[in-house]
């Protein structure tokens, strides 16, 4: 088990500081709370959206590219996770496309997010990802995207 990890039928549980071992972004743009689960090539993850978050707008609701931004960091902590179990750095991804996005309501502060992010083919250092996003069992969003993981 990697150091700093919670175990829980065998699936590792990273949160609060331990999340940074995953991926690259700090505050005031992290937005990942934990990693909750690993099975395969689906993960999920949480964010609690509070005060403060870079992404909330006037109306106290997070914006379209907050969700973007978040489904898009949940990837990155799964790709981190699977590096981080084999001893390796985590990678640094970028955005390359966002395909089929559909905001079906704007989470407000309070909400409790849950991201369901499967990892699909990786060619050429490009993955393609599915990322639904959850509160309280109701989609408010989901998307397609490719990842593009650069060589540092």
């Amino acid at each position: 088990m990697v150091r700093g990890a919670l175990a829980f039928d065998n699936v590792m549980l990273y949160q609060g500081e331990e999340i940074k071992k995953l991926i690259p972004q700090r505050d005031p743009i992290m937005m990942v709370d934990a990693l909750v689960s690993v099975d395969g090539d689906i993960c999920k993850t949480e964010l609690n959206v509070r005060e403060g978050n870079f992404f909330i707008e006037d109306d106290l609701l997070m914006s379209e590219p907050g969700l973007i931004e978040h489904i898009a960091q949940s990837a990155s902590a799964f790709a981190g996770y699977r590096c981080v179990v084999k001893g390796e750095p985590a990678p640094v991804g970028y955005i390359g496309e966002v395909k089929k996005f559909h905001c079906y309501r704007r989470p407000a502060i309070g909400d409790h997010l849950t991201t369901t992010i499967t990892m699909g083919a990786e060619v050429n250092g490009i993955t393609i990802i599915a990322g639904e996003t959850t509160v309280d069992g109701e989609v408010v969003a989901d998307t397609q995207m490719k990842i593009f993981t650069a060589d540092e």
